[in-house]
């Protein structure tokens, strides 16, 4: 069973970086055979959300990664692993973590890796950060998580871009962090992009858009299967919360907030409701900046909790699921906490 557990290890801080430029759900934007642009905003939750045309994922996260940096007052060469979160790296290779470790200007001891992971990638990124510190070889690490700029021109209006920092550091006596996974392959293309790996290469064809679902896609854009994404999030999220808590003897119902991937309204409702927890503990981000894939439990944090825990010994269960299909939950307990403005570029 895909259970972790780090101790000795603390979140010092995180932080989050979106395009300035904001992009209503308007009819002028929603184009569907199937609903308009009021009926896709009631039901998604999706108002506005933050896009441009030249952003990229590593752009957002190195700005949101300088302001924390400053604000933490960390040395750069107290830094000994940076981590990078996206389905949306700067190139096919070299690693997008390399490019950061040199923007940055991080030792070149520094440990610098990609992980292709999406909704459930913080959390998987946080694992392994975690994991790094509790071992005492490393003290310091950056994860950096988010999904911006697409390889092929799309204007979904579920998808904001962001890019996301969180700083994770070893301290002596911290309870640490709790974690549950798990995986289902059989659910690949649930939410897949058909072109442009080495399976399906571009093509001439990839280039034409057709209809899918009521939407002209091509097949470098991202398709969804909507009503098996849909019972997939209900039903997975829910058991794996309840499953960390089993596991590690405490009470769910305990925490103070719930910070779930910020999929789409009717979804996380439904998902709170199972879970009988109430409204004002369950802060969703998705009004705002949409559905932002790896950043969108630490944007959720970013710009709904902050000045409301920074202070004092705060309990969050976080959960994220998705693309893979897969799932991540972590439990963990913040204390003195930095947690930056948001960065707009």
């Amino acid at each position: 069973m895909a259970y972790l557990e780090f101790k000795n290890v603390r979140i010092a801080g995180i932080a989050a970086g979106v395009p300035k430029n904001i992009q209503k759900n308007d009819d002028g934007v929603v184009h569907s055979d199937n609903y308009d642009a009021a009926a896709y905003v009631e039901t998604t939750g999706v108002i506005e959300r933050r896009i441009d045309e030249t952003s990229t994922t590593s752009d957002l996260s190195l700005a949101a990664t300088e302001r924390l940096l400053a604000d933490l007052g960390w040395e750069r060469g107290s830094i000994d692993a940076l981590l990078f979160v996206s389905q949306t790296a700067d190139y096919f290779l070299p690693a997008t973590a390399c490019i950061l470790q040199d923007k940055l200007g991080l030792s070149k001891e520094c440990f610098a890796a990609d992980i292709s992971l999406g909704c459930s990638g913080w959390v998987y990124g946080l694992s392994m950060a975690a994991s790094m510190v509790s071992a005492q070889n490393m003290k310091r690490v950056l994860l950096l998580a988010g999904d911006a700029k697409r390889r092929a021109p799309s204007n979904d209006p579920l998808f904001g871009f962001a890019g996301t920092a969180t700083a994770i550091e070893f301290e002596e006596g911290n309870k640490g962090l709790q974690f549950h996974f798990g995986t289902d392959g059989s659910g690949y293309d649930a939410i897949i992009v058909p072109d442009g790996g080495s399976r399906n290469q571009i093509t001439a064809k990839s280039l034409i858009a057709e209809k899918v679902d009521g939407n002209m896609l091509t097949p470098l854009n991202s398709r969804m299967k909507g009503m098996d994404v849909f019972a997939f999030g209900i039903t997975t999220a829910p058991k794996s919360v309840k499953r960390l808590a089993e596991h590690f003897g405490f009470d769910y119902l305990g925490a103070d907030y719930y910070v779930f991937h910020q999929a789409n309204l009717k979804m996380n409702e439904t998902i709170r409701k199972k879970l009988k927890l109430e409204q004002e503990r369950v802060p969703y981000s998705m009004p705002y900046f949409g559905n932002t894939s790896s950043a969108s439990i630490p944007i959720t944090i970013v710009t709904q909790l902050k000045g409301k825990f920074e202070d004092k010994p705060t309990k969050f269960i976080c959960c994220g699921f998705g693309v893979g299909l897969s799932w991540g939950t972590v439990a963990f307990e913040t204390n003195n906490i930095v947690v930056s403005k948001l960065v707009e570029i």
